[in-house]
Order: structure tokens, then C-alpha cells, then sequence
């Protein structure tokens, strides 16, 4: 009896291989638009990559670049880096010549983690990461990707690029997966101690993100709390909570009032504003739950021989759970608040990784966030 059960068993997980259900690296439930719209061909983008930023570099930067041009015709992609080292890599990924959709713009340094993230674009003025900035800057492209030094993007991108004129300060933004479509989180590291003038810009900036992201019209958006009460948290919050629901009440934010980390991860709202210390926290918490549960639930189903049976059964949902916490799914963390779109691909990003922050940068550079911004600047102003 139980050989025909593991037959069985094996039979079906066969068959959902083949059917698509239990392919590695894809998800069923797709929870991420972003990646969605990944697949669609015919964009005429060109997108600046700094090849030499991040543990991989050059040969995982190059490969995600050659996968983004092949998925979709017409987009262009200007690889920033050492042009000797940029061209091996390409030939290790099979490519003999480049295609003609992507170009190489050498650059002899690379801004590594030790560098003062604060002046290494200006000790390190040959760099890949700030020659690729300056031809975002001087109009050569129209969105820029790097998986380098967080600190040091955010220096350069702030400083070369430039802030949108009227924000206080730029904001990371990563897409969280959540039990619904995921939230903005906004911001998550660049700005520890914040003005209420900053939460409430923060709000704006993921809001109007959101919409492009996550396809919502009118994106939730929640003050992340110890409570939901108004008068809740320290002052930082009471103000901005009032602050926010003003703008709620006059139609220009859908203000849902403060909100529990807790609540969030639920789905409770699609944009959390926060600090960037509170932010962070948030997010280290969210990826050690997930990393914590995933180990757990791989523990408890190799246990024995009728657990493994169950797991083949199963295998569809765990790949498919995999997959929404897999922060390859998205591929960056947009700075929102600057000029152009830069994203923050991770540091020990891969070829998908760089390939989803490619798609993820025509997102955003198809949004025209900058335009948005500019036109309601009025209303995300505070009298100091």
C-alpha cells in the first residue's frame, strides 16, 4: 500500500511540474505587479546599470541585463563599468558580441563598502556608480539601477540628481509582501530622524508610488504606531497622524489613521509611512520572521517519510509562499523624491534580482513620479 501512495504522490507532483504549478522561481499567486509587468514587450526605455556595484558584479549585473533586453524588445540598457571586465563577463554568459540594445560606457573605479559613503562619488569621480549617475543627470537615460552602496547611491543620487525642488528629503520605498498585494514602505533606512514636514511628504511620494506599483487608484495610507488612536505614540506622531488627516479630509491623501506593525502585515493598508530608524526595524523584523518560518516549515516537513509525503503534495503552495517572500521578486528599492528614478538593487543581488530592478525601473520611470510630485508640491509644503 504505501509504494502505490508515494507513486501516486510522485505521479501528481509530476504532473504539476509540467503544468507549470510547481516550476522554481515562479509563483502561482503572483502578488507582485511589478513583476507582472515585467513581461510586457515593446518599451522604448533606456535604463543606465551600474555593472561593477554589488557582491556579484560584474557577471550577475551583466547576465540580468542581457535576460531584461531579450524579455523585451526595444528596451535599452547602458552597462556602466570596467569595459574589459563588463565585455568577459557578457562572453561568459554566452554572448560573443553585445547585442545591439546594450551598450558599455567604461568606467575605471568601483565604490565599494568601505568607502565614506558620504564623499566617495566625489573621492571617486571615475566611478561607475557616479559616471552612471551623471549621464541619469545629463538625460542619457531614464532611470538608473545599482546594487552598491546603499549610503553612498543615496549621497550621489541626492547630490547629482538631485531632489525634487520643495522635498525636504529623499525616501527608500521597497514593496513588502503582505497577506493582500503587498505595501510601500516609506521610508525604510535614509532618514533616522524625521520632521513631521517629512512624514507627510513620505506619505505623498508612497501614495503616488503605490498607485503605479501596485495598480490602486486611491492607495491606503497608514501612520505606522504603537496604536491606532490619534493620540497615540510621541508627539512626532500625534502631529503628523493630525497633519495627515487633514489632507485625508481635503481628498488629496486616502488617510486611513495610524496603524500596528501587526495590522500592516496583514494587509490593514498599502503605504505605511515611518521614520527611517522605525522603518528599518520593521523591515529587519518582517525579513527575520520570514526567514525564521521558512527554515521552521522545512524542518517540520523532512521529519520522516509520510511528512516528505506531504510536502509532495503541498509543494505547489510552500514554492509559491517561497516566492512571495523572495525579494528577487521585486529586484529594488526605488528612491522616490529625487529628479529621475534610481533604484537600490541589494547588494548580493543575482541575475533575476538585476532583471526585475530593470522592469522595476521602467515602472517607475513610466510613472513620471517627478511630474506627480511637482504638481501637487503646493499641498506637501509646511509652513516652518
Amino acid at each position: 500500500m504505501v509504494p502505490v501512495c508515494f507513486w501516486f504522490l510522485f505521479a501528481q507532483a509530476k504532473r504539476n511540474r509540467r503544468s507549470g504549478l510547481c516550476k522554481p522561481g515562479v509563483s502561482n499567486r503572483s502578488n507582485y505587479p511589478l513583476r507582472r509587468d515585467g513581461a510586457k514587450k515593446g518599451t522604448r526605455m533606456k535604463i543606465i546599470v551600474d555593472a561593477m556595484g554589488g557582491d556579484n558584479a560584474p557577471l550577475e549585473i551583466v547576465k540580468g541585463a542581457l535576460r531584461a533586453v531579450k524579455a523585451r524588445p526595444g528596451l535599452k540598457i547602458v552597462l556602466v563599468g570596467r569595459e574589459a571586465e563588463v565585455k568577459a563577463a557578457a562572453a561568459r554568459c554566452g554572448a560573443a558580441a553585445l547585442p545591439e540594445s546594450v551598450s558599455v560606457v567604461n568606467a575605471g573605479e568601483v565604490i565599494d563598502m568601505h568607502d565614506d559613503p558620504a564623499t566617495a562619488f566625489k573621492v571617486k569621480k571615475d566611478s561607475s556608480m557616479t559616471v552612471g549617475l551623471n549621464l541619469l543627470k545629463e538625460g542619457a537615460g531614464d532611470a538608473f539601477v545599482s546594487a552598491g552602496s546603499t549610503g553612498a547611491l543615496l549621497s550621489a543620487g541626492t547630490l547629482l540628481v538631485k531632489r525634487v525642488k520643495g522635498i525636504r528629503r529623499a525616501a527608500m520605498a521597497p514593496l513588502v509582501p503582505t497577506a493582500g498585494r503587498g505595501f510601500v514602505l516609506v521610508d525604510c533606512g535614509a532618514n533616522a530622524e524625521c520632521t513631521v514636514e517629512y512624514l507627510v511628504q513620505f506619505a505623498y511620494l508612497g501614495s503616488f508610488y503605490a498607485s503605479k506599483a501596485l495598480g490602486l487608484d486611491r492607495p491606503r495610507v497608514g501612520l505606522l504606531n504603537i496604536g491606532t488612536e490619534d493620540s497615540k505614540g510621541d508627539g512626532l506622531r500625534v502631529e503628523a497622524c493630525q497633519a495627515l488627516k487633514e489632507a485625508g479630509a481635503a481628498g488629496r491623501l486616502n488617510f486611513i489613521g495610524n496603524i500596528e506593525a501587526k495590522e500592516a502585515v496583514k494587509g490593514g493598508c498599502d503605504v505605511v509611512v515611518a521614520d527611517g530608524f522605525s522603518g528599518n526595524v520593521m523591515l529587519k523584523t518582517i525579513e527575520g520572521v520570514g526567514s525564521f518560518l521558512g527554515k521552521e516549515i522545512k524542518s517540520m516537513f523532512m521529519q520522516n517519510l509520510r511528512t516528505k509525503a506531504a510536502a509532495l503534495m503541498v509543494k505547489s503552495g510552500l514554492d509559491a509562499f517561497k516566492e512571495r517572500l523572495n525579494p528577487d521578486t521585486i529586484g529594488g528599492t526605488p528612491l522616490l523624491g529625487l529628479r529621475k528614478p534610481v533604484i537600490k538593487a541589494h547588494g548580493s543581488s543575482g541575475a533575476r534580482a538585476i532583471e526585475n530592478a530593470i522592469y522595476q525601473a521602467v515602472t517607475a520611470a513610466e510613472a513620471d513620479l517627478a511630474g506627480q510630485i511637482e504638481a501637487n508640491m503646493a499641498f506637501m509644503k509646511m509652513d516652518r
